[in-house]
């Protein structure tokens, strides 16, 4: 840790680590409601657990980016944060509307739709707390003695992020239009600019842990965010066709959303390619671990597994079912959840002082979280798979259909069991670094 001020991102991770819980928790009560057992369905009917479990997630993800990027914009501009008061106000305001958000979900406060549930009023709360958080930033950019090529792509794509957010605050009496300005948060976020803001962790982190040059990198990270944002921004119009738009979005949405997998491949290789090419034998391995795995995974749930479930010919048939559950779990993982993940294991010996990166408690949780999710999406596909032929095939009755999908969710709570126990381990190993240490004045120590 080379500024004091960078201490602030501890905050912004331990807060995203408490709302990963609580989103695992809502997960389970679902699961369990589908496997027949709603006996909380008094208390948390299955609606407000949806809409808690799916919100949770942006929060934490976006949470886990601010922190990420109050860590890595101080040493890219070579400079402290331009007002740490601002960053602990911002972070309590946040944890704040979350609060007030989930609350007014069991309460039956809400928008009702899907993924962009939270009350207008709290919207105009959350654009005024992530303005102040750009702002911050911003202003630690411009005052800073140096620009890099990751820190602009990073800010550009929090930017984004915040200005495609406005699309869904527009109130529609129509439901089409609604729905067409809807996919503009939720889908050119999660396969638009979000992927701005994984690529520059990934390349931040692939410098630091491998040695290779930062010319190097940024070149590859330019040519990959570019394909990726340009095949997603169109990748959009598979999901207009559904929702009454002119048939040609078909068209364009699937060729489009056909290529998004090459970008996710060539990120994959760019990473491992990366890591075999660099001198540096770091010894904070189980970074890199979740660095080059969050490359692999993303390239398998958003690349693969988007591509097999959206071709025109075959999203017919499963949009709006299980199987896009499939993907979106294992597409979230891999993205965002891992490169989180990542520049976490990577900062905490940093910041905390403490090495403990080498650790029976994080290689475990690596590799269990994963095995975990893997799983998942296998009972998720398979259960996904089983509804579209019961109910889209043969016609049988929607609720019928979720009987039979009963036995599916069993496996689907076991493999989350494990990936329950594989995070439980990260959070161990969390807890065990302690809090920041004051500041060393260097980055991090040069191994060869």
């Amino acid at each position: 840790m080379k500024y004091e001020s960078q201490k602030v991102a501890y905050w912004f991770f331990s807060t995203c680590m408490l709302l990963f819980v609580l989103q695992i928790l809502y997960g389970f009560i679902m699961g369990f409601a589908h496997m027949g057992f709603d006996n909380l369905h008094d208390f948390i009917p299955f609606n407000a657990a949806r809409a808690t479990h799916t919100n949770l997630l942006v929060v934490w993800l976006l949470t886990g980016f601010m922190g990420a990027a109050y860590f890595i914009i101080p040493e890219e501009a070579d400079g402290e944060l331009y007002s740490v008061p601002m960053a602990y106000i911002q972070l309590g305001a946040l944890v704040v509307v979350g609060v007030i958000a989930i609350i007014g979900f069991h309460l039956n406060w809400w928008e009702g739709r899907k993924f962009l549930e939270i009350p207008r009023g709290l919207d105009f709360l959350v654009v005024a707390d992530v303005l102040l958080f750009l702002f911050n930033i911003g202003m630690t950019m411009l005052r800073g003695k140096r620009s890099s090529s990751t820190a602009i792509v990073l800010y550009s794509g929090l930017v984004s992020a915040a200005l495609l957010y406005l699309p869904g605050m527009i109130y529609f009496d129509n439901q089409l239009f609604d729905s067409y300005f809807r996919w503009w948060v939720v889908h050119l976020w999660v396969e638009g600019v979000w992927e701005l803001i994984m690529g520059a962790i990934l390349a931040y982190l692939l410098i630091k842990l491998t040695g290779v040059d930062r010319e190097v990198i940024e070149k590859w990270l330019y040519l990959i965010v570019g394909i990726t944002f340009m095949s997603g921004i169109l990748g959009t119009g598979h999901h207009y066709y559904y929702i009454g738009a002119p048939e040609y979005w078909l068209a364009v949405g699937g060729i489009f959303s056909a290529l998004e997998p090459l970008s996710f491949l060539g990120m994959a290789i760019y990473a491992v390619f990366m890591m075999r090419k660099g001198q540096r034998n770091h010894p904070n391995k189980i970074a890199l671990f979740w660095t080059v795995g969050c490359a692999i995974m993303s390239f398998v749930g958003a690349g693969f597994l988007g591509f097999a479930h959206t071709l025109p010919q075959v999203n017919i048939w499963t949009h709006g079912t299980l199987v896009t559950a499939m993907h979106g779990h294992l597409a979230f993982w891999g993205a965002y959840a891992m490169i989180v993940l990542a520049i976490i294991s990577y900062a905490l010996p940093l910041l905390t002082g403490r090495k403990l990166w080498d650790t029976f408690s994080s290689q475990f949780a690596f590799w269990t979280s994963n095995v975990g999710m893997i799983g998942m999406t296998g009972a998720f596909a398979v259960a996904g798979i089983a509804q579209v032929y019961l109910e889209r095939i043969s016609g049988m009755d929607f609720l019928r259909v979720q009987e039979e999908l009963e036995v599916h969710f069993f496996g689907l709570i076991l493999a989350a069991s494990l990936f329950t126990v594989g995070i439980g381990f990260f959070i161990h190993n969390f807890i065990r670094y302690g809090t920041p240490v004051e500041h060393t004045g260097v980055v991090e120590e040069v191994y060869s």
